[in-house]
C-alpha cells in the first residue's frame, strides 16, 4: 500500500460514493472519523448536490457523532453542485457565493435534455423515482432514475459511466457552451463553463489561502470525464476510491500518520 502525503493543509471529499452511498446519510462511524480529522486538517466536501442535500447527508449526520464539536466546523468547508456555491461555518453555515444559472440558460439546457432524448440515447425506464431533470439553478441534473431511486437499483444501471457518456456526446451537440460532466451513480451535471470542481480548487486557493500543493482530494469520479477529474487536472494530488469503506480507511491513515 502505497505512503499517503499527510503534510497537507485541507483534505478534500467527494460526498456520494465517496463519504456515503448516493443520496445516504453518513454512517456513524464516517461522521465520527470526520470529527477526528477536523482535529488534524481542515476539511471541504465538493459534490454534486444541492445544498439542502448536504444538509441532510452531512450537516445533520455529523452533530450526531459522539465526539462533535461545533467548536472545529470553521474548518469544514462546503461545496455544493459541483462548487457552484460556497458555504462556510460562521455562527450557523454562511453562503459566501453562488454562481446561478439565468432563466434562459436553464430553459436551454432543459432544451437541450429534450432534444437529445429525441435522438434515442435514453431510454426511459418503466418505474422512475422523482424528477429526471432537477433545477438545482446553479445547476441542472439529470438522473437517469429519478433523483430518489434506490441505491442498489443507481448502482446496476450504469457502473463503468457508459451510458452517461453515450448521452453527454449526443448532448454536447446541443449545449456546447455548457460545462457538462458524469456524476454521482446516475447523474449528469451541467453547469456554466469553466464551473466545475476545479472551480472548487480555484476559490478554495483565492477565499482560504490555501495552495494547491497543500491539498489532497478523495473521490470516485476520478476517470477522465467524471465530476472529480477537473480536480485531477487541476493539479491537486488525488487519491481514487471505489466507495465510502475504501476512503474510511484513508482517513484512519492519516490520523495514525
Amino acid at each position: 500500500m502505497e505512503p499517503i502525503n499527510s503534510n497537507k493543509k485541507l483534505i478534500i471529499f467527494d460526498l456520494d460514493g465517496t463519504l456515503a452511498e448516493s443520496k445516504a446519510e453518513l454512517d456513524q462511524e464516517m461522521a465520527e472519523l470526520l470529527m477526528d480529522l477536523l482535529r488534524k486538517f481542515k476539511v471541504a466536501v465538493i459534490s454534486g448536490g444541492k445544498y439542502a442535500q448536504f444538509e441532510k447527508q452531512l450537516v445533520r449526520t455529523l452533530k450526531n457523532a459522539r465526539n462533535f464539536d461545533e467548536k472545529l466546523l470553521h474548518k469544514f468547508y462546503l461545496f455544493p453542485t459541483c462548487s457552484t456555491v460556497f458555504y462556510r461555518f460562521e455562527n450557523g453555515w454562511k453562503q459566501v457565493y453562488a454562481e446561478e444559472l439565468s432563466l434562459e440558460e436553464r430553459k436551454k439546457i432543459f432544451d437541450g435534455f429534450e432534444s437529445a432524448f429525441k435522438e434515442g440515447v435514453y431510454e426511459k425506464p418503466e418505474e422512475t423515482f422523482g424528477e429526471l431533470i432537477e433545477d438545482r439553478r446553479t445547476q441542472i441534473a439529470f438522473s437517469a432514475l429519478g433523483q430518489r431511486a434506490p441505491t442498489e437499483l443507481k448502482k446496476k444501471w450504469d457502473p463503468d459511466a457508459k451510458k452517461r457518456k453515450e448521452i453527454i456526446k449526443v448532448l454536447m451537440k446541443f449545449i456546447p457552451e455548457f460545462e457538462i460532466r458524469v456524476g454521482g451513480a446516475t447523474t449528469i451535471d451541467v453547469t456554466r463553463k469553466g464551473i466545475d470542481k476545479s472551480y472548487g480548487i480555484k476559490k478554495i486557493k483565492e477565499i482560504l489561502g490555501i495552495d494547491i500543493p497543500d491539498m489532497l482530494f478523495i473521490g470516485d469520479g476520478l476517470f477522465e470525464g467524471g465530476n472529480d477529474y477537473p480536480v485531477k487536472a487541476a493539479g491537486v494530488e488525488c487519491i481514487a476510491i471505489s466507495g465510502p469503506d475504501e476512503t474510511k480507511e484513508i482517513i484512519k491513515r492519516l490520523l495514525s500518520q
